[in-house]
């Protein structure tokens, strides 16, 4: 354990990381040991659902628990300007939005944060070994880790096994190992988990072409969708959202898929506004092209039988 925390931090460029059980239990675990009674925790609307729990957890212990619109700088700007200025104040969100595959406006995000005295917590659970220097996350990305206080992540995705991480400053590490109740009173990750996340580190730090063949491979499938008439979210990581816009009809589209040998997640309301259901495809540096042309062929074949492209 100590181990993977080491690498991790000189991987990252951190000071320390304090591993967790379960990515979901570090988002619970780190923001409501931060923010307690008085103190603000800001909130991306399309922040993951662990982060809205661990905000809800920091409410719970009488914190002030406020969300902006998404990836919205200004709208940041506006709800910060409500908050006393001597108020405790730490502004969440995610590095790679889960559903859309978007990143967030990172740079303006922290001048914003700056201007009003507020912390930062990137969740890189879908950036790390995705996007920046060799995989090394959102910050990496911008080139700003020195200016992002903390980052957290999980195993559970790049690294091919179980538990979660945050990295930041010795001193915070320190004070989350004697006050967050989700690291105290949970069991540490398994080592057969921890022997496979650092297995899966040693595969980012020697094979980086891996990282540029999964990008490489999800600008395939973004210019085969949209050539073929699909309506998609645009962005530059390993996360592609087919938009269908019906319910029915996105569930309808799924399970053809799923028939045909294609899998992919499909997100209906209250996951997704109404009207954009839609239909999540994910990436890995190990398709080839012979996968991908597979997987547009039957995409165009499903799309025109239930209309949703012509």
């Amino acid at each position: 354990h100590i181990e993977l925390e080491k690498r991790l931090a000189a991987y990252l460029g951190t000071e320390d990381v304090l591993l967790f059980s379960t990515g979901y239990q570090t988002a619970l675990g780190v923001i409501s040991a931060l923010v307690s009674k008085g103190d603000y925790v800001i909130s991306d609307k399309e922040n993951h659902a662990c982060i809205i729990n661990g905000c809800l957890l920091a409410k719970g212990g009488f914190a002030e628990f406020v969300r902006y619109k998404h990836n919205d700088m200004d709208d940041l700007d506006r709800v910060l300007q409500r908050i006393p200025a001597s108020a405790g104040k730490l502004i969440v969100t995610d590095g790679v939005f889960s559903v859309s595959g978007e990143m967030v406006d990172l740079p303006n995000l922290l001048r914003v944060a700056e201007k009003h005295g507020a912390r930062v917590l990137v969740d890189d659970a879908h950036a790390t070994g995705v996007v920046g220097k060799g995989g090394r996350g959102t910050a990496s990305h911008y080139d700003l880790v020195d200016k992002t206080d903390m980052t957290m992540g999980t195993f559970s995705k790049t690294f091919a096994s179980l538990g979660g991480f945050v990295a930041g400053p010795e001193r915070v590490m320190n004070y989350l190992k004697h006050h967050s109740p989700a690291l105290i009173f949970s069991a540490s990750p398994t080592p057969a988990s921890v022997a496979s996340a650092i297995a899966a580190l040693d595969v980012l730090e020697k094979e980086p072409w891996r990282i540029d063949k999964l990008i490489a491979n999800a600008d395939k499938m973004r210019k085969g969708f949209a050539d073929m008439g699909f309506t998609i979210i645009d962005s530059r990581t390993g996360i592609v959202p087919v938009v269908v816009g019906d319910v029915q009809l996105a569930l309808m589209f799924w399970r053809e898929l799923f028939d045909r040998g294609v899998f992919v997640n499909a997100f209906i309301p209250p996951g997704v506004p109404p009207n954009l259901s839609m239909l999540r495809t994910s990436y890995m540096a190990t398709h080839e092209d012979e996968h991908l042309n597979k997987i547009l062929d039957i995409f165009s074949e499903v799309g025109k039988k239930l209309g949703v492209i012509s």
